[in-house]
Parts: structure tokens; C-alpha cells; sequence
């Protein structure tokens, strides 16, 4: 019986946290011009913080840009941000992108997230989808970089690069993985 009762205080919180973010996306929607001006602050932030990677965002086919995404969770978690899609610098395409999730983790951050698309078919595959979901299909390679580290576009073949940066706040856990992206319409 205790178990059950674990269960059925799980599933309300879950479902709290799923019509929480469901309602800050409707009452928090940016517009498309809000998205836009967000993203080139960001761009300007990604190239600024990681030397190398504007030669390296050259040689991509698309960059998905999400400017703020914002997680928080104690034990059970969510979170959320919106974004554009680039191709050729300009923007074809706004997302939003949602998780939750269970397990060790405490605390509530604000972080970046640039997904380079390096192949054009990754990039088909994503623009052709009903809500595409990391690490389900598609692989991402997630870049972590210390200090002083820069980018060498010899050494990666995936074919989308996710570079997470301008982390604000404390959270543990960082993954993209479950990280649903849909498409929006602005």
C-alpha cells in the first residue's frame, strides 16, 4: 500500500510539472521578433565563450539556437525554453524544447543551448519531424569545455553537435537526453 501511495504522489507531482510548463509556454511565449533578437545575443555569447566555434558553426548546416532554457526540479524536474532555427544565418523555423524527468537532482538554472546539425540529413530528419526527441531520433553528441579549451572540427563526426553554456544558477544534472523539440508556430 505504501508503495501506492508513493506512486500517486508521483504521478500528481509529474503532472504539476507538465501543466506548470505547459502554462508558463502560453503565458511566456516570446515572439517571433523577441526569439530572433534573444538568438543573435546568444550567437554573439557562443562565439565570444568558445574559442573556435564560430569556424566550427560555419561548417554546419543548420544551428538550432535556444537562448534561454530554463530547468529547475527537486527529485522530479522539468524544463523549458524556446528558440529558432537557422540555416544560412537566417531564421527558418522557432522550437520549443520540454523535459522532465526523475531522479538526483536539486536546485533550478538558466543555460543556453546551441545544436550544431553537421549533416544534412540530421537535419532533414529533425525539420521532418512531429516532436523530435534527443537521444531517441537522433544521437547528440554533447560538448563540455573547460577553460581555455577550444574546438577542433577535425575530431568530430556526429552529425549534431549540442554545446550547453552561460550557465546561471545551480542544477545538477545536465543532459539533453528525453529533451523533446517541437516545432512552433510564429
Amino acid at each position: 500500500m505504501k508503495n501506492r501511495t508513493q506512486v500517486v504522489k508521483i504521478r500528481r507531482v509529474l503532472f504539476f510539472i507538465f501543466v506548470t510548463l505547459f502554462l508558463a509556454q502560453n503565458a511566456f511565449a516570446a515572439t517571433a521578433r523577441e526569439i530572433d533578437v534573444s538568438v543573435d545575443v546568444a550567437l554573439e555569447r557562443f562565439y565570444k565563450e568558445v574559442p573556435g566555434s564560430k569556424s566550427f558553426a560555419k561548417k554546419a548546416n543548420a544551428i538550432l539556437v535556444f537562448p534561454s532554457v530554463i530547468k529547475a526540479g527537486i527529485g522530479i524536474g522539468g524544463e523549458y525554453g524556446e528558440g529558432a532555427l537557422r540555416i544560412g544565418g537566417k531564421t527558418v523555423d522557432y522550437y520549443n524544447t520540454i523535459a522532465a524527468s526523475i531522479g538526483f537532482q536539486l536546485g533550478a538554472q538558466a543555460k543556453s543551448i546551441v545544436l550544431l546539425f553537421m549533416s544534412s540529413d540530421a537535419l532533414k530528419e529533425f525539420r521532418n519531424s512531429e516532436g523530435w526527441k534527443a537521444g531517441v531520433d537522433g544521437s547528440v553528441a554533447l560538448i563540455e569545455l573547460g577553460m581555455g579549451d577550444s574546438l577542433d572540427t577535425t575530431n568530430f563526426k556526429d552529425p549534431i553537435i549540442a554545446f550547453v553554456f552561460g550557465q546561471k544558477g545551480l542544477m545538477y544534472n545536465l543532459t539533453l537526453e528525453g529533451s523533446k523539440f517541437n516545432k512552433l508556430k510564429k
